[in-house]
């Protein structure tokens, strides 16, 4: 059996746990710089805001309605993350973190009769724990636990924990649970098995493997279908697998006309992904650059431009990939533009281990990857950016905007929390 536990509006019962006044109240969390909004609580869904509802756009509505509006705090989320996370794996003998808010669990081994009160258990202890209320869905393929994990969302009455195990149960749940929701099925997908009269999960079931294979790509898409069917067939991974692509970007507090400050901020978000290429061991062979006008202010000049450069040999030198990413802005810049929106793409992304190099590379790599490595253990001890290159300014070139933002409660001795008694 697996389970996916997946925290409820995860920023916002963040924000919650250190503002008990905030229970009952509309709550929304903005993105870099307060551009748009990107959680929700219950009542902020019920209100009709959508994910990516631009903020000053429905500002006046927000306040409106009473809404309570914070920055993204990154840092607490992310070391509230990891409360919740490690109190998961103490029950489970192997976790899988998919993402921020959700974690699959292997519960291979525990009795299945006793799997609904564990799961309670575990739901229990994770509030407890960290205040922050989690879904939890068991079933017998990790597909069927994400769509377990959902229903708890919707029957409150399940407190929390769905155990779906009973094959006469998941083809109830699959017969109304939309094909659109299943995890996997992106839009494109949807678009197609709605045309071939495949509205559910169980309709999706009953195609063929054949047609399943043949109109959607292949073996993944017939994982996903033996999935459904009861057949546990997507591995389980509990050490992270490395990413394919690392993409760092920002929206600008405001537009950027001037190159020079265009180019720092490429030349920072460059350093930012060689970093975690870096840390995750692998090279990349394309960078691609990519930046953006104002798309809300209609009045202005509008334009996107980006474009993809394939490295003559894969690197994770900071000092080579600013320099080709700065190469490929010059070619993307005009004057008379004021960008809201930039930033920087590696791909072709692989093990930094055996890279065949082209004999007539002019580059010390000993040499950058010595470089790479101290510069990597001073920001590592000082803080991010501590050490860069000059390229980047001896200040960020931005400034972020985020007006909204609640205290660093759990990793600040300055933030940490006070308590008053009477």
């Amino acid at each position: 059996m697996y389970g996916l536990a997946d925290c409820n509006n995860f920023y916002a019962s963040c924000e919650r746990m250190f503002a008990p006044d905030l229970n009952g109240r509309p709550v929304v969390v903005l993105s870099n710089n307060d551009g748009c909004i990107i959680a929700r609580s219950d009542e902020a869904k019920a209100l009709g805001l959508k994910m990516g509802d631009a903020y000053f756009q429905q500002a006046a509505f927000l306040r409106q309605n009473n809404v309570a509006v914070f920055s993204s705090n990154l840092e607490l989320y992310g070391d509230m993350s990891t409360r919740v996370m490690n109190t998961l794996k103490s029950y489970s003998p192997a976790t899988e973190v998919y993402s921020i808010d959700e974690s699959f669990m292997d519960f291979t081994g525990i009795d299945p009769a006793t799997l609904r009160d564990f799961g309670l258990e575990i739901v229990q202890r994770v509030k407890k724990n960290t205040g922050i209320p989690i879904s939890l869905g068991i079933a017998p393929t990790k597909t069927l636990a994400k769509i377990a994990s959902k229903l708890c969302k919707q029957y409150p009455k399940l407190a929390g924990c769905c155990y779906m195990h009973r094959p006469e149960d998941i083809e109830k749940v699959l017969r109304r649970f939309p094909i659109g929701d299943v995890w996997g099925i992106g839009r494109r997908f949807e678009k197609k098995l709605l045309a071939a009269n495949v509205a559910t999960a169980y309709d999706f079931t009953q195609l063929s493997p054949e047609w399943v294979r043949l109109n959607m790509g292949g073996i993944t898409a017939l994982r996903m279908w033996k999935e459904l069917r009861g057949e546990a067939c997507i591995g389980f991974d509990d050490m992270p697998q490395p990413k394919q692509q690392i993409r760092t970007s920002r929206t600008f507090h405001n537009d950027v006309s001037d190159y020079g400050e265009l180019h720092r901020n490429i030349a920072l978000f460059t350093a930012t992904s060689a970093e975690k290429l870096r840390k995750q061991q692998s090279v990349c062979g394309e960078i691609r650059v990519f930046i953006l006008t104002n798309r809300h202010r209609p009045d202005k000049p509008q334009s996107y431009e980006n474009a993809l450069l394939k490295l003559p040999n894969p690197t994770d030198s900071t000092i080579e990939l600013v320099k080709y990413a700065g190469k490929i802005l010059r070619d993307l810049y005009s004057k008379g533009y004021g960008y809201k929106r930039a930033g920087v793409v590696l791909s072709d992304i692989r093990s930094n281990e055996g890279v065949q190099i082209n004999m007539f590379d002019p580059i010390d790599r000993d040499k950058h990857t010595r470089i790479m490595a101290v510069m990597d253990a001073l920001n590592k001890t000082y803080g991010r950016n501590k050490i860069s290159l000059a390229t980047q300014g001896a200040t960020p070139p931005y400034r972020m905007n985020r007006e909204h933002l609640s205290q660093r409660y759990t990793t600040s001795w300055d933030d940490i929390i006070q308590v008053k008694a009477m």
